[in-house]
Formats: C-alpha cells, sequence, structure tokens
C-alpha cells in the first residue's frame, strides 16, 4: 500500500567554523533513543514539495531556508505500506524555535525534539540511530558532500 508522500530536510546551519547538520534528538515514550530530520507530509493545500518543506521548517523549527536543493527520493518500508521521502538539501536562513506550531508539540504522547547540531562527519552520522534508516544510509555515503551538494 502507498502512503502519503513527505519531505524530509537535510538542513545545513554554519556557525562560523563549518557546517553542520541540524537534527532532532526524539525521546518518545517507550521508543528506544532515536534522531530524524525536520520534515512531513505533503498537505492538500501544499502547491509542491518545496512549499510543503518551507511549512514544516516553519512549523517545525520556526525556520526559514534557502539554496533548497533536491537531494534524493527514498521508499521506505513500513509497517503499513511504502512511504516515499522526498529528501532536499537546504541551508538555514533564520530559526526560532518558541515560534514552533506542528501539532506534535502539543501532543506529550510524541515526545520531545531536541534540536542538536552534528558536524559534517561519517562518524556522527553512523554513531546515531537515524530514521528512517534508509536516509541514515544515504547520508552516511554523502555526508561530506554535502556542502557542494547543496551550494
Amino acid at each position: 500500500m502507498e502512503l502519503p508522500p513527505s519531505v524530509r530536510a537535510v538542513l545545513l546551519d554554519n556557525d562560523g567554523d563549518e557546517d553542520r547538520l541540524i537534527l532532532f534528538r526524539r525521546t518518545v515514550p517507550g521508543r528506544d533513543l532515536y534522531w530524524s530530520v525536520p520534515g512531513g507530509h505533503v498537505e492538500p493545500e501544499d502547491a509542491t514539495l518545496e512549499d510543503t518543506l518551507r511549512r514544516e521548517m516553519l512549523e517545525e523549527l520556526g525556520a526559514t531556508v534557502d539554496a533548497i536543493t533536491p537531494l534524493t527520493t527514498l521508499s521506505c518500508l513500513q509497517e503499513n505500506g511504502v512511504k516515499t521521502q522526498h529528501v532536499y538539501g537546504c541551508r538555514l536562513v533564520t530559526m526560532d524555535v518558541a515560534l514552533r506550531c506542528g501539532p506534535e508539540f502539543s501532543d506529550p504522547a510524541r515526545g520531545h525534539y531536541e534540536v542538536v547540531r552534528l558536524p559534517l562527519r561519517p562518524e556522527e552520522i553512523s554513531a546515531i540511530n537515524l530514521i528512517p534508516e534508509e536516509l541514515g544510509t544515504y547520508l552516511g555515503e554523502h555526508i561530506s558532500r554535502l556542502p557542494e551538494l547543496i551550494g
């Protein structure tokens, strides 16, 4: 069964010294610790996948982004079907987590979304439980090239 598609952001932030990948460190009741990149489902009001990406960045991070670049499309097998994940690279312009407005932040059962920044090194990605696994594999293979892929 084909599930509604999603977009995911491989979001880079430069701290002045080096680019870093912005991720969520997820703690959810009853689950092992895992990590994810921002993103979410395509909604009927989203005219394009880029519109979905921009909306999700505002909802989940209070962020605006630029240099939006298609990176890959993943087919992720889930218990109830196959989920298509459109993965975009982008660069952070502004972020204010106080402006988060997604429904996941008002439901305690959804757990915590701690924003973290990881250096772009393969050992950093291989050391975490990144969900979906297919994205973790992609990032493990391309992490050091992300700045040139995204621009």
